[in-house]
């Protein structure tokens, strides 16, 4: 009796399993990577066509299930859904790739433009400021050039000299006048304007005393515009000052315009780059 009981409910098992749904796990597998796939920004746009096949397999692996297909045919059904699950993933992994490199280029792209952009208005910003330099150097040469104008300035084989009469000392005197003034500022606003320039001063008498006094007085002259200019703020490694005495006259001494006319200081201007057409002689004035 036990032996028949034991065989009944053997038979009820068997029979609950017969009608209990077949469980793959492929069909799992297959089903999580197809959400996986769907769920990615880029599946509809590059792997649609993978999508809708490994959806297909996979309700076909679970319809065959429903009706109780053998396993195999099941679990191949399953295979094809997750093949094509896999071949979409692959597809829009290519995807992200062609997106990454397209920001990278962008990037890139930008960077230069940036770049390029800089580089375009350093250059505009250099070419302002040199046609301001340019035009800024116009407007001191021309003041300069005015400048030398109202001192009276004349191109000798010397170069340029500006001749300062007698009228800045008393006779016999080396102590400037005070009309002097106007001359000195002139030459020191040139000099001032102009620093690569450098001058030698000339002090001249004429003839009337010796040779001994003239050589001095002419010295006396030369140093008092020296250190006029000086303290206009003219740097002293610029100015050269030496005394000629008598002996270059420019007119004759045996009338008083004549003698007038040698009683001077003489200022010679080097050229741009401080060079005199005939040497400097003498040394530089120091404070």
């Amino acid at each position: 009796m036990k032996k028949l009981i034991g065989i009944a409910v053997s038979t009820a098992l068997l029979a609950a399993c017969a009608s209990a749904p077949q469980r793959d796990d492929r069909i799992e597998q297959a089903r999580t990577e197809i959400q996986t796939l769907a769920a990615d920004p880029l599946a509809q746009q590059a792997a649609n066509e993978d999508i809708q096949s490994a959806r297909s397999s996979l309700a076909a692996a679970e319809a065959a299930q429903q009706a109780k297909e053998p396993l195999p045919v099941v679990d191949h059904l399953a295979y094809l859904a997750q093949r094509h699950a896999e071949a979409g993933e692959a597809r829009v992994q290519a995807a992200h790739a062609r997106a990454d490199m397209a920001r990278a280029q962008d990037e890139r792209n930008r960077i230069l433009l940036t770049a390029r952009s800089r580089e375009v208005s350093t250059a505009q910003m250099q070419a302002q400021n040199a046609k301001e330099q340019a035009q800024n150097a116009q407007d001191q040469l021309a003041q300069a050039q005015q400048q030398l104008a109202d001192l009276q300035a004349k191109q000798t084989d010397r170069g340029v000299v500006v001749t300062l009469g007698d009228v800045l000392f008393d006779t016999g005197q080396a102590t400037l006048k005070p009309g002097a003034g106007l001359s000195l500022d002139r030459l020191a606003t040139f000099m001032k304007s102009r620093p690569q320039t450098k001058i030698v001063i000339e002090g001249h008498t004429d003839s009337v005393g010796s040779d001994a006094y003239n050589d001095v007085l002419s010295q006396r002259r030369a140093d008092a515009v020296a250190n006029a200019l000086l303290s206009r703020g003219v740097p002293g490694e610029d100015i050269r000052a030496i005394g000629r005495g008598k002996g270059y006259p420019v007119a004759t001494n045996d009338t008083q315009a004549g003698r007038q006319q040698n009683r001077r200081v003489e200022i010679i201007f080097s050229d741009d780059n401080g060079r005199f057409a005939q040497g400097d002689g003498g040394e530089p004035i120091r404070r």
